[in-house]
């Protein structure tokens, strides 16, 4: 099984300051390293996992062995839906985790990884049917643009667009690396990071809807939580902490929420050098009004 390092674990413990018997959701529970940690501090109350990918799930079910533990397949944007039909209408503390986590990006068919031979798919919920490889071959060239300039900010998103569609009129983009090397015919590599990141990143986006999900979820999330609950949110690019920060100052303007955090918590510079996937990480937190 992939180990799977939680990311600024005590942090997130401290800023949904557990109390004992509440009742707490990981809404991105993963392999359930951060679930882990708050059941270690609940002592008794419910803690409710849920995650889009079945894998995953699989995975936090044999790490949590534990009544206290709820799991739950599902868009963290449905959160009200899921919780009601368990009879949860008010919780003390939720974490959302944003992103693909390493256990995607190494799975083999999941299709996320720029350097497999495997099908575009990156599905982060595999019932669902748009893949990466209906987008690639079938969206428009002004839609391939704007997903790659919105979602990826990358630059050559014209041309990006442009060479893929010329390409998939003679043969379908079907392969992870089929799409990296013509990516890399278009951009030239510089620095340490593969021409196709950004490519990658915004198909991946798209696919699962990513910042439409961040900003219901937190909606939903703020209309679960009891008076004095805490959220908190781990974002890893600018996207995502940008719609989580607009999003705590529309709420806390309406009068919803506190901001915990004036500026987002980092890694400390032990944990990047055990744990390098988590440099980029940028941690947020509110306390329901």
């Amino acid at each position: 099984m992939t180990v799977h390092l939680p990311v600024m674990a005590r942090e997130v413990v401290e800023m949904l300051d557990i109390s004992p018997g509440g009742t707490y959701i990981d809404a991105t529970v993963g392999l359930g390293g951060h679930a882990e940690r708050m059941l270690a501090k609940m002592k008794g109350g419910r803690l409710i996992g849920i995650d889009r990918d079945e894998a995953a799930l699989n995975a936090a079910r044999e790490r949590l062995k534990d009544g206290q533990v709820i799991l739950r397949q599902g868009k963290f944007s449905d959160l009200e839906d899921l919780l009601s039909g368990l009879g949860v209408h008010a919780v003390d503390g939720v974490l959302f985790d944003f992103g693909v986590s390493m256990m995607q990006f190494k799975s083999p068919g999941r299709g996320f990884s720029f350097s497999s031979d495997e099908p575009l798919d990156m599905r982060m919920d595999r019932r669902q049917n748009l893949t990466a490889g209906d987008i690639v071959n079938t969206y428009s060239e002004r839609e391939l643009e704007r997903i790659l300039e919105e979602y990826g900010e990358e630059r050559f998103a014209r041309k990006i667009a442009k060479t893929l569609v010329a390409l998939r009129v003679k043969q379908s983009i079907t392969t992870c690396v089929e799409l990296a090397g013509i990516v890399s015919t278009v951009i030239r590599r510089r620095g340490k990071h593969h021409p196709a990141t950004k490519t990658f990143q915004a198909l991946r986006i798209a696919v699962n809807d990513e910042i439409a999900e961040i900003a219901k979820g937190l909606a939903g999330a703020i209309g679960l939580l009891r008076p004095g609950g805490r959220l908190c949110t781990i974002a890893y690019h600018s996207l995502e902490d940008r719609t989580v920060k607009n999003f705590m100052r529309n709420a806390q303007h309406e009068g919803l929420i506190r901001i915990l955090t004036k500026k987002p918590l980092t890694p400390s510079y032990d944990e990047i050098r055990s744990n390098p996937s988590s440099r980029s990480a940028k941690l947020r937190g509110a306390e329901k009004v």
